[in-house]
């Protein structure tokens, strides 16, 4: 199988981190270390095998690190490694972009949880013209 060329660093990096629900595995894990259940129910709609998937890609990539202690059940915790935390402050400038783009194009606050509620374009300003609108 042929590897996959890239014309420069930026589609590279891009490429890491690209997908559905590899930036909320991130934000996850650069606020603290977690196991693999309490990841899956902190990030609400990923499935076992989905974010088993993407936590092995982000392993080889060197951003996630997987710790295995040697004890029966086996316990396991991820974290970032210090590659992986070198994202935190290319997270925190684009998601404040985003912020301010929404703003700037009628959506008004977007608050960064799992379930975010954000008020439409076309909408008023009222709690109950405001709906929810999937994470990812």
């Amino acid at each position: 199988m042929k590897e996959k060329e890239y014309l420069c660093a930026f589609e590279y990096a891009i490429d890491r981190i690209n997908g559905k629900w590899k930036g909320r595995i991130l934000k996850h894990l650069n606020e603290r270390t977690y196991r693999f259940n309490e990841l899956q129910r902190a990030i609400s709609g990923i499935t076992q095998k989905m974010l088993s998937r993407m936590l092995k890609e982000l392993e080889k990539d060197g951003i996630v690190h997987k710790k295995v202690y040697p004890e029966i059940p086996p316990k396991v915790e991820y974290s970032l490694t210090p590659e992986g935390k070198k994202l935190e402050s290319i997270f925190l400038q684009l998601g404040e972009w985003g912020a301010e783009l929404a703003r700037k194009n009628g959506f008004g606050e977007i608050a960064c949880d799992e379930r975010p509620t954000v008020q439409t374009a076309a909408s008023t300003p009222t709690r109950a013209a405001q709906r929810k609108v999937p994470a990812g």
